[in-house]
Formats: structure tokens, C-alpha cells, sequence
């Protein structure tokens, strides 16, 4: 199977094909003339990537998922770990986000947005919050 076939049925561009390749993170045989030849397991491992990408896991993360995956003595103890931990840090964001979402808000509303200079969002953002 050629790149572009590839990258259709597993739903990456091409070149994120490339760079997985460049990494280690898939290594497709290549023909006579040097074309990579992708083979179905190739492509169930870029989906799979895909698929963790998807969920927002780094490319490490992507990389021992991948190892995980590939060893049939894995304990799924292992999995699980590296899945709350990137829950975690999701569970972190999105505090962070709405903690953002609720000042800017806060500043929004307090803002009169009309012809006067007189701006509590930009008197916030110039605050010394060292002081």
C-alpha cells in the first residue's frame, strides 16, 4: 500500500505518516525502489495513533501505549496508570480553562464597552500582581 492510500484509511496526512516514520513510531518495509510499502499492520498502527492523538496523549505517551500494546504480557495495571495520569492532566486543564473562562468573564461584564477610555479589562491585565 502506497502513503496516500495509508493515510486515507487510517486518517492522517501524509505527512504525519512521514514524521511517525521519522520518529520510529512505525518503520513500513520499503520495495526494490526504495517506496515504502505499508502493510495492514501499518495501518492499524497509524489508526491506533491516531486514535491516541485523538485523546490528546504526547507522542511518548503514544510511543509506550504502542509498546504496551505490542506486549502480550502486559499488565493492564500499566494502561490504566498512564490513562489516569493523562486524565489528570485533562481534569487540570480544564480547571485552568475555567478558572480563565470565569475572570474573563467577570471582565467582560464589568466593562461598560462604550466610547469611554475607562477599561476594567485592560486595568486588570496591567495590574502588578507582584505587589
Amino acid at each position: 500500500m502506497n502513503i496516500g492510500d495509508v493515510a486515507k484509511r487510517a486518517g492522517l496526512p501524509a505527512k504525519t505518516i512521514r514524521y511517525y516514520e521519522d520518529i520510529g513510531l512505525v518503520k513500513p518495509p520499503r520495495d526494490a525502489n526504495g517506496y515504502r510499502a505499508f502493510r495492514e499492520q501499518d495501518v492499524h498502527k497509524l489508526a491506533f495513533l491516531s486514535r491516541a492523538r485523538a485523546l490528546g496523549f504526547t507522542i511518548e505517551d503514544c510511543r509506550t501505549l504502542l509498546t504496551l500494546y505490542e506486549d502480550q504480557t502486559r499488565a493492564s495495571a500499566d494502561v490504566k496508570t498512564l490513562a489516569e495520569a493523562h486524565l489528570h492532566k485533562i481534569e487540570d486543564k480544564i480547571a485552568q480553562l475555567q478558572s480563565m473562562r470565569d475572570t474573563l468573564s467577570e471582565l467582560v461584564h464589568a466593562c461598560a464597552g462604550d466610547n469611554r477610555p475607562d477599561c476594567p479589562i485592560l486595568k486588570d491585565l496591567a495590574a502588578d500582581t507582584n505587589a
